[in-house]
């Protein structure tokens, strides 16, 4: 069974043992309770479930006065313990740490303490000893030490195998975060839509920016703010066919003529960032989901703040559609490109979709 239908089982037996591992809330309601809520169950279709009565607050929804779910519980204690053993891993970021060993120290289950931590930190045990690390490299990185010196005055103590994990997690080399990302060549071009003009840079691995802005100069502007250190040129002519594939694909988009879009990506972002935008591709053209319902859907319940700033911190419009992600009050909620876009992405979304229904 999927974690839901685990979820759902655990509401229908009004399982007392749940309480405090998730919420549930009933859309026809609009209430949230814990699973031994004596109410009455709800039909399976009009529940939703959140991991914290904070993430169903967020998403529009109100206390049960019957389970009086904000009550103390265990998820206030799990939370505790998570915060607990994140501040332990500060303080032995240089040691070997194996999950077995802190989750015996925080008198959980390993499974349980690395799904709680995760949820809550917004990232693995392991994930996050790697980040606690890697704050004196870059440091040591930003003062223009050595890569080899920064790298063992951080306390690793080889170079050769470090390099390629650390090339994962700072989200390019050593030596190139020293040179904040100098080296990065990026082609652009831009071109006019039905939603304005837009820009599109790209890598040798593919598109890495779609922005939109009133005028060229804005677009070029932009482009330069996301990559500050990369060498940007216009497209060159070897390179423009793929640049007039693109803009027929999206014109077609755009046009309703299609629902789908398959563009090479050269996604640049955190890991949880990409995350959220891979999943983001995954949403149908024409549904929306909230914010909250992407945090459960990625197994991160209680990162809903943070699936928002990845929404917003999204370089890649339309292709990366943060644009079906809104509020559980069913708001639009913002958009760095304007809301008037995304409403209009959204509507010819759903009138091709409907087009593509009736034919």
């Amino acid at each position: 069974m999927t974690r839901e239908d685990r979820y759902w089982q655990a509401v229908i037996r009004r399982d007392a043992a749940h309480d405090g591992r998730f919420i549930y809330a009933v859309a026809t309601t609009n209430v949230y309770c814990v699973p031994s809520c004596p109410s009455r169950v709800a039909r399976r279709w009009n529940v939703r479930f959140y991991s914290t009565p904070d993430a169903a607050r967020d998403a529009g929804y109100r206390a049960c006065l019957k389970c009086r779910p904000d009550r103390p519980n265990a998820h206030t204690a799990i939370e505790a313990v998570v915060h607990e053993i994140s501040r332990y891993i500060e303080r032995h970021a240089a040691a070997p740490l194996t999950l077995s060993a802190i989750a015996k120290k925080s008198g959980y289950s390993a499974a349980h303490l690395q799904r709680r931590f995760s949820a809550i930190v917004g990232s693995s045990p392991k994930v996050y000893q790697m980040a606690i690390r890697n704050r004196p490299l870059k440091r040591g990185l930003k003062l223009q030490k050595r890569v080899d010196d920064a790298i063992y005055d951080a306390g690793y103590g080889s170079h050769s195998r470090v390099y390629e994990k650390l090339s994962r997690t700072l989200g390019m080399t050593p030596t190139q975060y020293r040179a904040g990302g100098q080296g990065l060549q990026i082609h652009y071009a831009t071109s006019d839509t039905p939603l304005g003009r837009i820009v599109i840079g790209a890598t040798e691995r593919g598109i890495c920016c779609l922005h939109f802005a009133d005028d060229r100069a804005a677009l070029v502007k932009n482009l330069r703010a996301e990559f500050p250190n990369a060498t940007l040129t216009p497209m060159p002519t070897a390179q423009r066919g793929n640049f007039s594939t693109w803009m027929r694909m999206l014109d077609a988009y755009l046009a309703g003529r299609s629902t789908t879009l398959e563009l090479p990506l050269d996604i640049r972002g955190t890991a949880f960032q990409t995350l959220v935008w891979k999943y983001l591709q995954t949403i149908p053209a024409g549904q929306v989901r909230s914010y909250s319902e992407v945090a459960n859907a990625i197994d991160k319940p209680a990162a809903v703040r943070a699936v928002a700033s990845s929404c917003a911190r999204n370089k890649i419009s339309i292709v990366i559609p943060c644009h079906r992600v809104i509020r559980g009050s069913g708001d639009l909620a913002g958009y760095r490109w304007g809301l008037n876009r995304k409403r209009a992405l959204l509507d010819l979304e759903r009138r091709a979709r409907s087009t593509q229904r009736d034919s």
